[in-house]
């Protein structure tokens, strides 16, 4: 269950701010048919996360021990700097598709995911656990606490909590989860350089 909180959480907390959250936004705004959207961005994060924790699931499996430990926490601690850089809005996705809201939605949202921080961390926890499933609904439920309510109140939404603080609280969540990882890694026995 502790791979499902911490991913949730995480996720819940970086995607504030985030691009695909502006995305949401946009796409409330121009559409107002909350329920396709929502239903769209959950099977584009679905799909995206499931393959970003795949991923992370099949690197834990082949590089393992303290050294892949340490890599993995760097991770974390190179997530927490770059959850400090605000995103900028990403205007061509909304357009992208002339097919209905649900399929405009979930290509967009599936696109404007790749590389972004939220699928890396998913990625790295997913190697953190080597939990597939739990990672991936983990943080498909925080993607969809941060990205629902942007849909249903649209912008007004992000005036909420200013957005540096939102990305230094996630920042220093990367951080603390990036140092117990270290931690653990040169803890263990036969860690070397």
């Amino acid at each position: 269950m502790e791979a499902f909180l911490v991913s949730a959480g995480l996720v819940a907390i970086a995607e504030i701010g985030d691009k695909t959250q502006l995305l949401a936004i946009m796409l409330a705004a121009r559409f107002r048919r909350p329920v396709p959207i929502i239903l769209g961005i959950l099977a584009a994060t679905l799909a995206n996360h499931g393959l970003a924790a795949g991923l992370g699931v099949l690197i834990a499996q082949w590089l393992t021990g303290p050294l892949f430990q340490a890599v993995v926490g760097l991770g974390f601690i190179v997530m927490a700097a770059w959850a400090l850089i605000p995103d900028k809005e990403d205007e061509g996705a909304a357009a992208a598709s002339a097919g209905g809201v649900f399929l405009t939605t979930l290509v967009a949202f599936f696109l404007v995911e790749i590389g972004d921080k939220t699928q890396i961390a998913t990625t790295l926890l997913a190697a953190r656990f080597h939990e597939l499933l739990l990672v991936t609904a983990g943080t498909t439920f925080g993607m969809m606490l941060a990205n629902v309510p942007a849909v249903l109140l649209g912008e007004a939404a992000t005036r909420v909590v200013p957005l540096r603080y939102v990305r230094i609280g996630a920042a220093v969540v990367f951080a603390l989860i990036g140092a117990s990882v270290l931690v653990a890694a040169f803890l263990k026995p036969g860690f070397s350089f």
